[in-house]
């Protein structure tokens, strides 16, 4: 239900061409397990700092823009705080928008964690971004990512399959 959940985030990018297909709304949560060397929002590894936010103020915000194709949970690791960014994904695809997730987390090790909450945010999202960045694999011509082990996975065709399926490097 819209207002009951709340995240912590480092910060939010209300009109963003670069965190996702289209025009988004990214939601940078506070808070990451991986500490990647050479991580792009280092400030957001830690637990500590950052902002509570209802997930229906971000709501709120997004229904304001009607430009807007989706929402992206960056971090940090959106997985931290999977009920609360599951919440706000399911409200955000229940408006037709889509939702794209970023993690350190493998699609396999998240599906056979049985985590329900982290199922729950992964049956909510469109595309799913997973594993760590690698500064060794840092690739600044991938699309939506920044180490080449990284991979843009259609989630609903690879929920289907029960295999992933990746998405095309290009639109």
């Amino acid at each position: 239900m819209p207002g009951t959940e709340y995240l912590t985030i480092g910060g939010i990018e209300s009109e963003s061409i670069v965190d996702g297909p289209g025009f988004r709304y990214a939601v940078f949560v506070q808070g990451c397990n991986f500490r990647c060397p050479g991580c792009h929002n280092p400030q957001l590894q830690s637990f500590t700092g950052g902002r509570r936010i209802s997930a229906a103020e971000i709501l709120a915000a997004i229904k304001a823009n009607p430009l807007l194709s989706g929402l992206t949970l960056s971090g940090g690791d959106p997985f931290t705080q999977a009920a609360s960014c599951a919440a706000l994904a399911e409200q955000v695809r229940a408006l037709g928008l889509s939702v794209m997730v970023y993690t350190g987390y493998l699609w396999e090790d998240l599906l056979s964690a049985g985590n329900p909450a982290w199922r729950r945010l992964i049956e909510a999202a469109d595309i799913l971004v997973d594993g760590p960045f690698i500064q060794a694999q840092k690739n600044i011509d991938l699309r939506f990512r920044g180490s080449a082990n990284q991979r843009l996975i259609d989630v609903p065709q690879s929920l289907a399959a029960g295999r992933v399926i990746l998405l095309p490097e290009e639109p």
